[in-house]
């Protein structure tokens, strides 16, 4: 529905701002951000809202060696959406560029300057739950011989058998380790 051109008088400088009727004026926001929430509320009361979830069918024409991207952004997203829920999925802008191409290299940078972090935020550093989502070639149990000073702590023993996760070095990720992601699953 186009409604007509709007005009309102800006408060401090008392001149006229208008918006003509031609201009849509479209906003995105990441509903799992909630340092934003108040301003998410305020924003829901004054304008409409339409959900829009990953695409990952505009994945299907981008090349990257053998890997199903397609697949890729669904099987990790799925796996989101059981650990959090479905506002935290990843977008499918993550692996588009212009060329419809990504080499390893890009993959590599993709996973370890954005959707790592991402996750990092999501599951407040528990590398077993990104374990989870991505699977025993990215992150990998470390080896903990931590030895506690001596002190009587109830459960000493649960805290002595908890398994510590670190990431793999991701600048050695191949093709493989990517595709184990879905290929797990299948």
């Amino acid at each position: 529905m186009r409604r007509a051109s709007l005009s309102v008088k800006l408060p401090y400088s008392k001149t006229i701002f208008s918006v003509p009727k031609n201009l849509d004026i479209i906003g995105t926001m990441n509903t799992a951000d909630r340092s934003v929430e108040a301003l998410d509320t305020a924003l829901r009361r004054r304008f409409e809202f339409e959900e829009m979830l990953p695409n990952s069918s505009l994945l299907s024409k981008i090349k990257c060696d053998n890997i199903d991207l397609e697949k890729l952004l669904n099987t990790i997203n799925k796996r989101i959406e059981k650990l959090l829920d479905k506002d935290h999925q990843i977008g499918h802008s993550y692996f588009m560029n212009s060329d419809g191409i990504l080499s390893i290299s890009d993959l590599r940078y993709i996973f370890k300057n954005k959707i790592l972090p991402l996750l990092q935020e999501y599951f407040y550093g528990d590398f077993g739950k990104i374990g989870l989502v991505l699977g025993e070639r990215f992150i990998k149990e470390k080896d903990d011989n931590t030895v506690f000073s001596k002190f009587n702590y109830d459960d000493l023993d649960l805290i002595d058998e908890r398994k510590v996760y670190q990431l793999s070095n991701l600048n050695n990720l191949e093709s493989k380790d990517f595709e184990s992601i879905y290929k797990i699953s299948e």
